[in-house]
């Protein structure tokens, strides 16, 4: 017997809200647009109130854009906190969202939850250390050590380490915290920030810009495999998957990086998430399962 499973996916430009089971089975699916906390948490609890009329539901998950507070017990638990999102800081996101409804739920950040997803039925399957990597309006970092998302201060945020440059690029970088950070390099709005008035659209895959990116995120992965050693990095999101020569170009230039002074997995072991767009969306439904114990 299967168990109908709510997951709730707030990603920075949209939500997702995915009605599932235990087989990571989509049963209804909708998308609501990521406005303001009054404006689109209302809309998601609406449908999980109609999801729960229609018939139970056994688990929720929520996997959140952040930084989000995870330590149970603490103040900001479970709410959005230092985001540059406009509105959304300091945001009670489970309270509101999970309240209304007297099941077991989980709450853990968008990246770990598709991290998740990937670990039951993607391109993660065994493996207990890797990484679920998304590059688009962010740089998102799911790091799953010996089985479990990293805690400790706060979540992983390896999209925000400032890492060696290209030699000969001084930009300056567009996070605007860090600079030259790898989101402030690679990411979406970087990318768009760097090129000016030229169109992505006409830029080529050959291109310079590429190379860049490439190199930042590359360094951004030199320094997991030299930290928590993840067996596979899984790399999506809109950058990523619109521009796909990009992962045989990072994996190249960690090799040339790493410098043969620890082993590699065979190439290659930079891989697309196997669920593709459906990795983040499917991930809050393998928070609720972990939270089922299933």
């Amino acid at each position: 017997m299967t168990h109908r499973i709510a997951g709730l996916e707030l990603g920075g430009t949209k939500c997702v809200a995915t009605l599932g089971n235990d087989l990571g089975q989509v049963l209804d699916q909708a998308t609501v647009p990521t406005i303001t906390p009054d404006v689109t948490l209302p809309a998601l609890s609406a449908i999980l109130a109609r999801w729960a009329g229609e018939a139970p539901f056994a688990a929720l998950g929520i996997g959140s854009f952040g930084p989000v507070g995870l330590t149970p017990g603490a103040r900001d638990f479970g709410f959005i906190t230092a985001t540059a999102k406009p509105g959304w800081r300091d945001t009670d996101v489970l309270g509101r969202l999970s309240g209304p409804h007297a099941v077991p739920c989980r709450f853990d950040t968008d990246v770990n939850a598709a991290a998740l997803a990937e670990r039951r039925w993607g391109a993660a399957q065994g493996l207990d250390d890797f990484a679920y990597v998304t590059v688009g309006t962010g740089v998102g970092v799911g790091l799953i050590v010996n089985g479990g998302p990293t805690r400790g201060l706060g979540h992983c945020e390896l999209g925000h380490i400032r890492v060696a440059r290209m030699a000969g690029d001084a930009w300056p970088g567009h996070c605007p915290y860090h600079g030259d950070c790898v989101e402030g390099l690679a990411a979406g709005p970087a990318i768009k920030a760097r090129l000016g008035d030229r169109p992505l659209d006409g830029v080529g895959g050959d291109d310079p810009l590429w190379t860049g990116v490439a190199h930042a995120l590359a360094q951004m992965c030199h320094t997991m495999l030299l930290t928590t050693g993840p067996r596979r990095i899984l790399i999506g999101g809109g950058v990523a998957n619109g521009q796909p020569h990009l992962r045989a170009m990072i994996e190249a230039m960690v090799r040339e990086s790493i410098a043969s002074y620890m082993p590699l997995p065979d190439a290659p072991f930079i891989l697309p998430p196997a669920l593709g767009d459906q990795a983040g969306p499917l991930g809050p439904i393998a928070l609720a399962l972990d939270a089922l114990g299933r």
